[in-house]
């Protein structure tokens, strides 16, 4: 089969049967939050019935099981993302944390006073203001790599800003407004002809198509659950064993040590080093049952269906007068993230216009004020398309637009 089967998909997510302000939900926001299947849920309400308890601690058998299953957690996202061992997974409350730890960790150890760090203009604040405090709090350079009118990312600024100085390269695989694919292999490997270690930001990546963190290269990669119908609480920070090894500890406090004396402390292998405290356990089983659900699909099919429909919705977009839709024209160079604007009609005020109808979509600055600035738009609406949504679902869309615009023609 070389299509999927959106009738029978919408059928695991319940969230979508419901009906919004009178009218069928048509779910347009999984950018922000996807929606989670039932078979994640079951796996998650089996844990809470027969094997809760902590991990790493108790040798009982709730306990062992509890760790079991939180390992085998582990295991599952090192190979959905081809990294080469477990060790080089560590959980974290979401892909903020883990851009987070990288920042407060690698960054506070290697980032001095004259050194370069590099982002892109199209990174969401999360992948953005922790270098800019560790910029200045350590008196670094923060660069920033611009895009092309068209929304892509411009490896000549790229090659040209990263330096002799520059000591990390922090990009974001997919723009989480322009849904721009970035050349993420190929700014690698240039980062690391200038010995830079690279940070990338997959949250809107993993999920959508298949991701391997080894052959990019990446020396970090971070993503979250609950935008690959995991739960939320939930994220991941791959990084090179050699690399974590070296890194101290983000946080401190149980189960992340090898020994404690009134004098001092000796910390525990990596990844456990990383994961003070009773972690999200729930939650990790969750992201696993995630991935056995995405497996299931096939994510080469899943790709190939929302490529697909992203180039229906350009296309119904497009001919809507008056629109402009930010990023590239060509759904093979970006995923099913969409942000448009109507002339005349303030974000917000779409964005209300289409929950009447059931249309659940997001509007504002998408945590990218920067880009915003650069698109020179202080907002817009964002659609984002799922494998959940269809070619009817564009349509109810693109309808409900021509509707509001003629409302709001009504008081021009």
């Amino acid at each position: 089969m070389d299509k999927l089967n959106v009738k029978k998909i919408k059928t695991d997510f319940p969230i979508l049967k419901q009906k919004v302000n009178g009218e069928q939900l048509v779910y347009l926001d999984s950018a922000a939050t996807s929606q989670m299947p039932v078979s994640v849920e079951e796996k998650i309400k089996n844990f809470t019935e027969i094997n809760r308890a902590n991990v790493h601690r108790g040798v009982h058998t709730l306990g062992l099981r509890a760790t079991n299953l939180y390992e085998e957690s582990r295991q599952k996202v090192a190979d959905f993302i081809g990294a080469s061992s477990a060790e080089e997974v560590i959980f974290t409350s979401g892909c903020t944390d883990s851009l987070n730890l990288v920042a407060a960790s690698f960054g506070e150890q290697n980032i001095q006073a004259g050194d370069e760090i590099v982002v892109s203009i199209m990174e969401h604040h999360s992948n953005l203001l922790p270098w800019q405090q560790l910029a200045k709090k350590k008196k670094a350079q923060l660069n920033f790599i611009e895009i092309s009118k068209d929304g892509r990312l411009d490896l000549n600024d790229l090659k040209n800003k990263i330096s002799s100085k520059t000591k990390l390269v922090a990009l974001t695989h997919v723009s989480n407004v322009l849904g721009t694919i970035n050349p993420i292999k190929e700014a690698i490997a240039l980062a690391h002809e200038k010995d830079a270690v690279v940070l990338v930001d997959g949250a809107q990546a993993v999920g959508h198509f298949p991701v391997n963190v080894t052959n990019l290269g990446a020396d970090f990669y971070a993503f979250s659950g609950h935008k690959m119908f995991a739960p939320t609480g939930i994220g991941i920070l791959y990084g090179k064993k050699e690399l974590l090894d070296k890194m101290p500890p983000y946080r401190f406090g149980g189960e992340m040590i090898a020994n404690v004396t009134r004098e001092g402390a000796t910390w525990a292998e990596t990844p456990q080093k990383f994961e003070a405290g009773t972690p999200n356990i729930s939650a990790a089983i969750g992201l696993a049952a995630a991935i056995d659900y995405l497996n299931s699909i096939d994510l080469k099919l899943i790709q190939k269906h929302e490529t697909e429909l992203t180039a229906y919705a350009l296309e119904k977009l497009s001919n809507i007068s008056d629109s402009t839709i930010y990023g590239p024209k060509e759904s093979y160079e970006r995923t099913g993230v969409i942000s448009f604007n109507l002339k005349n009609i303030h974000p917000h005020d779409l964005a209300t216009a289409l929950d009447l109808n059931g249309i659940e979509v997001r509007a504002g600055h998408h945590c990218a004020q920067p880009l915003m600035e650069s698109l020179q738009t202080e907002s817009t609406v964002r659609a984002s398309l799922s494998i959940y949504n269809s070619k009817d679902d564009i349509d109810k869309l693109v309808s409900s637009l021509q509707e509001a615009k003629e409302f709001f023609s009504e008081f021009r």
